[in-house]
């Protein structure tokens, strides 16, 4: 009978990565990753080993681990994921840190979520922001109800959903700050065909041959509903930094730049809108 420690090993040899091996053993325990280094040198029964062998030839088949166990950690919380969703990735924290800083705490402000998926950036400014009124969209009735069963499993309750199409449910409704992480892969990108990537909705990952047509929709159609001085922060992909500012100044935002991420690459850019308009309130 294998005990903890051995069955770590054998799965870290197989898949390559100590950390999938612990996910992994940690769900089929039904127990947490520090839990396990506590029994190191605890038996695993019959029926767990069992449970763990096919966890791990799941994985070494390619499927992501947040799809065989159902969740993935973002920001604060812990979400449910599907095969309906893309997995939240920690770059993304990036998105949500600098929409908070453009989120005063002690005000009531209107904040977009475009293509919530699990609602992640939705759920975290939420948290962070209990004063604003979040609205997140999604074009898959099947995310949207993702993301509506982890707002109510950690209980967030200033955020709403609608489905539909980007910008296409809200009417005349306007925001004080829209955030995004829309698909920015080139749709003959061969990472599409590796890893991961196989196994996530190609929709929530590809756009068009240069990766742009659903930025390109965005910047377009976010004028219309940002409130003067709102802010629209998206995610793009690390070569894109150039070609998403000057979209963005050539639709009339103001005080465009690019942030990067930990790997010091582009991964986020932002404009604030200046042009006044009448809006209606969410």
């Amino acid at each position: 009978m294998h005990k903890v420690r051995e069955a770590l090993l054998t799965a870290t040899q197989r898949l390559g990565d100590r950390v999938d091996a612990e996910i992994l053993l940690a769900y089929a325990l039904s127990k947490s990753r520090s839990w396990l280094i506590a029994h190191a040198d605890d038996a695993l029964s019959a029926e767990h080993a069992s449970a763990y062998t096919v966890l791990v030839e799941q994985r070494e088949a390619g499927e992501p681990v947040a799809y065989i166990t159902g969740r993935r950690g973002f920001w604060s919380l812990d979400l449910e994921v599907t095969p309906a969703t893309l997995i939240p990735r920690p770059e993304t924290e990036l998105l949500v840190e600098l929409a908070l800083e453009r989120l005063p705490v002690d005000k009531a402000v209107k904040v977009l979520d475009l293509g919530t998926g699990t609602g992640a950036i939705a759920l975290a400014i939420a948290r962070e922001r209990p004063r604003a009124d979040v609205i997140a969209t999604d074009a898959s009735a099947e995310a949207l109800a993702v993301a509506q069963r982890n707002a109510e499993r950690h209980s967030i309750r200033n955020v709403s959903f609608a489905l539909g199409d980007w910008l296409a449910p809200l009417g005349e409704q306007c925001f004080d700050v829209i955030v995004s992480n829309p698909p920015y892969i080139e749709s003959h990108d061969p990472h599409l065909n590796q890893g991961d990537l196989r196994f996530e909705p190609i929709n929530a990952l590809a756009s068009g041959e240069d990766g742009l047509n659903d930025i390109r929709r965005i910047i377009r159609d976010a004028g219309r509903h940002l409130l003067p001085e709102g802010w629209l922060l998206f995610e793009h992909g690390w070569n894109q930094g150039d070609a998403v500012c000057m979209l963005l100044r050539n639709a009339s935002f103001a005080k465009v730049s690019t942030m990067r991420d930990l790997e010091q690459r582009d991964r986020v850019s932002m404009g604030c809108w200046s042009v006044s308009k009448d809006c209606d309130s969410p």
